[in-house]
């Protein structure tokens, strides 16, 4: 007798009927967010998002653990929905990394759709639950009855389950805040990206010395009819130091004399000064063109203007330079007795009561004499779990390479 091809939803489903669903879960979705003007998915905090999520995972391993033999329980956690899920949420968060996450005009399509908010829209919460759905009754098929050679796959799947889980209903409850703190006072209060509303936060910092490292100054040329900046001398030029010469059109720039933090004295000649209120102040010699010219050029801070030599119709003059490192020298106490003493470096931050404090920025129109520092705090209770989820899934992984190196071994 000839095989008659498959008819479409006769059983057992495969990837024709799983890709129909799961279209169908997304296209719902946009469907459910429109009908609700653009409005997301509920946001639930601690304690509730905990419960919920406790509640929803002993939900699937009891479901799957009971209909194990169910014909639409192994449809539900079989590859071809997963693999199809997968790339529905690939492609729900390609829109989301396309298209910007900002604010858009209210009752637009791109709102009405959350195009502009997909991870809490509602296409994306109910694909993602599905796919806990599917991950978590595969799961329970290998955790019970338990058995040791299915080590490795509740390892990686139950560690996926976790990260994913964990990352997506523990979003509500990350705080990322943004202090201003002023030398020599202390803040308790933070500001999201998203309100201006003051937040408390349960410990103040105090903000004893901000200070800046800049690199070495750099010549420029700054045209005064334009009042901007025609170009550097030379692009090779990095470095202002003594014996530093320059060339541009003609034009050669000598250093004479190069003082790294400096003041005017009673003479008007640059003299040698404390860091704290010095500047950098070079004596330079202009050659070409027109009449060789000498003189002192600084670069200028909030107290001093800067100082310049005639270049033709230009000012050679010295920028600034870049920023090298800046710090806070800070103190956190909670108000009770427990206290950290810490200096706040980019990419270094500390930790206090579970809070993650970096140091952010300051004043950059006045530098090193910035009089406050910006400082961001960042509070994840979820982290731990997401942190162990992907443990899980690295153990996983070594636990796979190790059983496929002794199998390897003993064919050989």
């Amino acid at each position: 007798m000839a095989n008659l091809p498959r008819r479409l939803f006769q059983p057992p489903w495969e990837f024709r009927e799983s890709s129909l669903f799961t279209a169908f879960v997304v296209i719902a979705g946009f469907i459910m967010q429109y009908a609700a003007s653009g409005k997301g998915v509920p946001q639930a905090h601690l304690p509730y998002n905990a419960l919920f999520l406790a509640l929803f995972a002993v939900a699937i391993i009891s479901a799957g653990v009971a209909f194990r033999d169910n014909a639409l329980a192994k449809w539900l956690g079989g590859i071809p929905l997963g693999l199809c899920l997968i790339f529905a949420i690939a492609l729900l968060s390609l829109i989301g990394g396309v298209v910007p996450q900002t604010a858009v005009e209210a009752g637009s399509l791109p709102a009405m759709l959350a195009l502009n908010q997909i991870f809490s829209s509602w296409p994306f919460a109910l694909t993602v639950l599905l796919f806990l759905v599917n991950l978590g009754l595969s799961l329970s098929w290998k955790l019970l009855p338990f058995k040791v050679q299915n080590i490795q796959f509740i390892l990686f799947h139950a560690g996926f389950w976790i990260a994913l889980s964990c990352g997506i209903f523990g979003a509500p409850d990350l705080q990322r805040l943004v202090m201003k703190v002023d030398e020599g006072q202390e803040s308790n209060i933070g500001y999201s990206m998203k309100s201006e509303a003051p937040q408390h936060l349960p410990f103040s910092i105090f903000l004893h010395d901000f200070s800046l490292e800049e690199y070495p100054p750099q010549l420029f040329l700054f045209d005064p009819g334009s009042g901007k900046p025609l170009e550097e001398l030379s692009k090779a030029t990095t470095l202002v130091k003594k014996g530093v010469k320059a060339s541009w059109k003609g034009v050669t720039v000598e250093v004479l004399d190069f003082i790294p933090c400096a003041l005017p004295g009673k003479n008007g000649t640059p003299e040698a000064a404390d860091r704290t209120a010095g500047i950098p102040f070079a004596k330079v010699r202009i050659s070409g063109n027109e009449a060789p010219a000498e003189g002192w050029i600084s670069t200028g801070s909030p107290m001093l203007k800067p100082w310049a030599v005639p270049c033709g119709k230009l000012f050679l003059l010295m920028t600034p330079g870049s920023p090298k490192a800046f710090l806070s020298e800070v103190t956190v106490h909670d108000g009770v007795g427990t206290q950290t003493k810490a200096t706040l470096e980019v990419n270094h931050p500390i930790t206090f009561m579970g809070w993650k404090i970096y140091q952010m920025g300051y004043d950059q129109q006045s530098g090193r004499w910035s009089q406050y520092s910006l400082i961001e705090v960042i509070h994840d209770p979820w982290l731990p779990a997401v942190y162990l989820g992907f443990f899980m899934i690295m153990a996983g992984n070594i636990l796979f390479f190790w059983n496929g190196i002794k199998q390897a071994e003993s064919a050989s």
